[in-house]
């Protein structure tokens, strides 16, 4: 204890011993209400104590109290009664974690701490990123390309043309389903403020985190105990999955008119008929407004967060975002709208040839 310290605790202690004269006194005063004895009693006490020079010995009152605090002994055992209530706190907020896969994690990346294990992570994760931004580009560019030179090419579909529309949607279609598709992060990332005074410093603590392919939701929702969920779970993979394979399978039965497949009602239904209302495209703007409904959310709670208190210092990170597995899934099902119409295209009437005479 300082002097400092002291000279502020003595004006507490004279503040409740103040408070605890008046307290005594009102006490005294309703107990004799009431009673002859009582009446007698009170007027005695007014009679010889006077509570205001009772009062202006607080100071000294004071003192005594400051000196008694100060002795070792009465330290030691403030000291001990403390240590006992702060075990007890413990014991009963302490919690158990497992570690082995923080460890193993240690031990693939080679790292003495976590500090450096994350930096080593982030930059593996940096580099992949960029990689696939790289290729969903690439592979994005190319079948615009290729299915634009068909489209401005009036002819029919050759065979090796047509062969090259299938693999870019089939590689769109499983790019897409296996990337994922939006990554949805909410990261305090400084949290500063003063307890006891002693400053406390928090860093990259991630409230939330999920990144999901639309093969990962399935895989989720289908290990759900709740069986509405695994419904939602069938009807998600088979309207993004199932649903385009059909389409693409059905395409190459009716350009080969294998069996006669071009007559095939169920084969004309999946190449000619059901683009008009398939539900890909209604999956791509669902995930869309997922990520701005996610995104306004975050950034609103972020904004309440950080005004709650003057007293904490909060620095928040929103890091919701489209991954390239949507725009992979958006590419595809924009360019297999067109596929039926190449299918269906007719050789152009050639020109009227000259009369003989």
């Amino acid at each position: 204890m300082s002097k400092a310290n002291e000279r502020e605790l003595r004006k507490h202690v004279e503040v409740l011993l103040n408070t605890l004269i008046d307290e005594v006194d009102k006490k005294i005063r309703e107990e004799n209400a009431g009673s002859a004895e009582g009446w007698v009693t009170q007027s005695f006490i007014n009679i010889f104590v006077n509570l205001e020079a009772i009062k202006k010995g607080i100071p000294e009152y004071a003192d005594a109290v400051i000196q008694e605090l100060t002795k070792t002994t009465t330290k030691r055992e403030i000291k001990a009664v403390l240590n006992k209530q702060l075990k007890q706190y413990l014991n009963q907020t302490f919690d158990k974690q497992d570690t082995s896969q923080l460890g193993r994690i240690l031990l693939r990346t080679d790292s003495r701490d976590i500090a450096s294990a994350r930096a080593k992570i982030n930059d593996a994760i940096s580099v992949k990123e960029a990689l696939i931004i790289k290729e969903a580009i690439l592979l994005i560019v190319l079948s615009i390309i290729l299915f634009a030179m068909t489209g401005f090419n009036r002819q029919p579909l050759t065979p090796s043309r047509y062969i090259f529309l299938i693999l870019s949607l089939v590689i769109l279609l499983t790019a897409g389903v296996t990337t994922p598709i939006i990554e949805m992060e909410a990261t305090i990332s400084q949290m500063n403020f003063e307890l006891m005074a002693h400053a406390i410093h928090f860093e990259n603590q991630v409230l939330y985190f999920q990144s999901k392919s639309i093969l990962d939701v399935f895989w989720i929702m289908i290990t759900h105990k709740d069986i509405l969920m695994k419904f939602v779970g069938v009807l998600l993979v088979t309207f993004s999955v199932i649903f385009p394979l059909l389409k693409i399978v059905s395409s190459v039965g009716y350009y080969y008119d294998y069996h006669h497949a071009k007559e095939n009602p169920v084969i004309r239904f999946f190449v000619l008929t059901s683009g008009k209302w398939s539900m890909a495209d209604v999956m791509v703007i669902a995930i869309f407004m997922a990520y701005i409904g996610f995104n306004g959310i975050i950034t609103s709670q972020f904004g309440k967060l950080s005004k709650a208190s003057q007293e904490v210092v909060i620095l928040t990170t929103n890091g919701t975002a489209l991954q390239p597995g949507f725009y992979l899934f958006l590419t595809y099902t924009l360019l297999a709208l067109f596929l039926p119409g190449f299918l269906t295209r007719k050789p152009l009437a050639s020109g009227a040839q000259e009369s003989t005479g």
